[in-house]
């Protein structure tokens, strides 16, 4: 287990804990990026405009996992989520996230 996995817990097994609470998968890229590949079944809300739909993933009572290309607008858009009362998690960039699931 490497010093970051020690400090923040594994976030692979924190991805399977999600997922194992029926967790949905949003994906925070612009449209056309989330166009040119994506995990299948992921729901597209691109972080730009992610305040505005969160009464909508609100009213779907699942937890959600989130990603993006790199994992950073993937980082905020969980922040944003946590702040209105959402169970997230970052789940980085998609591709990797992909292997994980």
């Amino acid at each position: 287990m490497g010093l970051l996995d020690f400090l923040t817990g594994n976030k692979t097994d924190k991805i399977k804990d999600f997922q194992s609470k029926d967790a949905i998968i949003l994906d925070v890229r612009t449209v056309s990026e989330y166009n040119q590949g994506a995990i299948p079944g992921s729901k597209n809300i691109p972080l730009q405009v992610l305040n505005g739909k969160i009464k909508a993933i609100k009213k779907l009572n699942k937890p959600v996992i989130t990603c993006c290309a790199s994992g950073m607008r993937s980082g905020s858009a969980a922040t944003i989520l946590k702040a209105n009362g959402v169970d997230a998690i970052n789940g980085g960039g998609w591709f990797s996230l992909s292997k994980k699931l």
